[in-house]
């Protein structure tokens, strides 16, 4: 039985080696340290840290006194939470909902040459919504733009994964 299950983890490697499968190694770049301008309690940030120190060997810096040392400044320029009404039912009520989450941010170095200029991300999930729910949904809604952050989160980091091969722009 052990020899049967051995031969067929031996006989996948090939295939998963064939189908472009590799482990996510970490990220190297193109700054050595990189200073999170915003507000000191946001969420936003604080997860941003938590994923960029994962990523790979990149310092990670929120002291204000720190920021003339980081080789690139994160501009965080805000976040915007929508909610918008997609449907409503013969009598006038809300059916569905579209949440949505934006987030606004640059990528500079010290002197002010931009390596990401000022973008905009949006999320957005549809919900249904009744009225006689309407505190369990407002728990589902909280916990929709959690994931919508960590998603925008995770696209940061990807982005500031390719800058490593462009040069700062005036």
């Amino acid at each position: 039985m052990q020899k049967r299950t051995l031969l067929t983890a031996l006989a996948s490697v090939p295939l998963l080696a064939a189908c472009g499968f590799k482990l996510r190694g970490s990220v190297d770049f193109a700054f050595k340290s990189l200073y999170l301008n915003g507000n000191a309690n946001s969420g936003f940030l604080k997860e941003l840290q938590r994923h960029l120190e994962a990523a790979g060997s990149l310092q990670v810096l929120r002291d204000p006194s720190q920021a003339t040392q980081a080789e690139a400044i994160f501009d965080d320029l805000g976040q915007r939470r929508e909610r918008v009404v997609v449907s409503r039912n013969a009598a006038g009520e809300v059916r569905e909902l579209q949440i949505r989450l934006i987030t606004r941010f640059r990528v500079r170095d010290a002197k002010g040459a931009l390596y990401v200029p000022d973008s905009e991300l949006m999320q957005y999930r549809e919900i249904s919504y009744l009225e006689t729910y309407a505190l369990s949904k407002a728990n589902e809604e909280d916990m929709l733009y959690r994931n919508m952050q960590t998603d925008i989160v995770q696209q940061i980091v990807r982005r500031l994964a390719i800058v490593k091969s462009v040069t700062p722009t005036e």
